[in-house]
């Protein structure tokens, strides 16, 4: 049996533990947080910290779901246990963080969207895309942003935090580097230093450009879909809440937590040395998608803008 250490025990660790739970051959060792959300479930051993919980498991799969920064240091100390390791994004805010180390080969980041159907075909064997719309419409309230998702410096934007599943899938299909940037973010509520939404045109060497129109104060039902518009004409649409529908039917998409499964048992394949899933998005890779997200920001115009219930 694979044995399983979850760092971090907040609301997604919980979605972590709930997937977990029912992975063939995978069994939760422990779980590492100084205060986890929910208490372990019995035969689950407790830990307020990863370090002494890796080295009295041994476990063979680390699945971090931690703030950026802690998520990084946790996860390259799992790694260099030997473990293989899913490390929730964003990871890190600032790209410099990923200059390359010993044992990053064996961390890949928790895009399980990118599992959903007929993506691992896609991503294989890249079309030729010459824009891509990333699209992402939720809600959260005041009380999603506390602690450290209270400032930009520790949690980032809407692209870290929400939009990052489509911006990636989009920019795992176009290469290049970013030319041009025209962006703005909205403010509106002012439940934290986070903007209500933000609109950006990216574009990419070789004419590719990337727009996306991502908001977080949406009153409608949620969705997170990517347009990809192809060289030939055609056109490709990856839908659902959080693109888990992929090239599919949105009524038959999986969940989220058989998405995650697909990714941990794909991780565990890599790391021991197998073919690497082409879904797996490794960490050496996120570096330039954080570039672009910075670059976006720091680009940026910002817009204070009078909520409607203020009026």
């Amino acid at each position: 049996m694979t044995r399983v250490l979850l760092v971090g025990a907040g609301e997604v660790g919980v979605k972590h533990l709930a997937a977990l739970s029912e992975a063939d051959h995978l069994t939760v060792a422990g779980i590492a947080d100084p205060a986890p959300r929910t208490e372990p479930p019995p035969g689950i051993a407790s830990f307020a910290s990863w370090r002494p919980a890796l080295t009295a498991l041994k476990p063979d799969l680390v699945v971090v779901a931690a703030p950026p920064g802690t998520a990084l240091t946790a996860a390259r100390e799992a790694a260099a246990s030997g473990a293989a390791v899913i490390v929730e994004k964003p990871v890190a805010t600032d790209p410099a963080a990923l200059t390359p180390r010993p044992g990053d080969e064996r961390i890949f980041v928790g895009f399980q969207p990118h599992f959903a159907p007929l993506l691992g075909g896609l991503l294989a064997q890249p079309p030729a895309v010459e824009r891509a719309e990333v699209r992402l419409a939720v809600r959260r309230d005041p009380a999603y942003f506390r602690d450290w998702r209270r400032t930009y410096a520790t949690a980032g934007g809407v692209l870290h935090q929400q939009a990052i599943h489509g911006l990636a899938l989009a920019l795992r299909l176009m290469p290049g580097d970013v030319d041009n940037v025209t962006a703005a973010v909205v403010h509106r509520r002012g439940l934290s230093e986070t903007e209500d939404r933000i609109t950006a045109d990216i574009e990419l060497t070789g004419g590719r450009r990337v727009h996306v129109d991502a908001q977080v104060d949406h009153e409608g039902l949620p969705a997170h879909e990517l347009a990809l518009q192809l060289a030939d004409g055609q056109r490709l649409y990856v839908r659902g809440r959080n693109l888990e529908a992929g090239l599919g039917d949105p009524a038959a998409a999986p969940t989220h937590e058989q998405l995650r499964r697909l990714m941990y048992a794909a991780a565990l394949d890599a790391a021991a040395g197998g073919p690497t899933h082409p879904s797996l998005f490794p960490l050496s890779a996120l570096r330039r998608l954080l570039e672009v997200i910075d670059r976006v920001y720091r680009d940026a115009t910002c817009v204070r803008a009078a909520h409607p219930a203020a009026a």
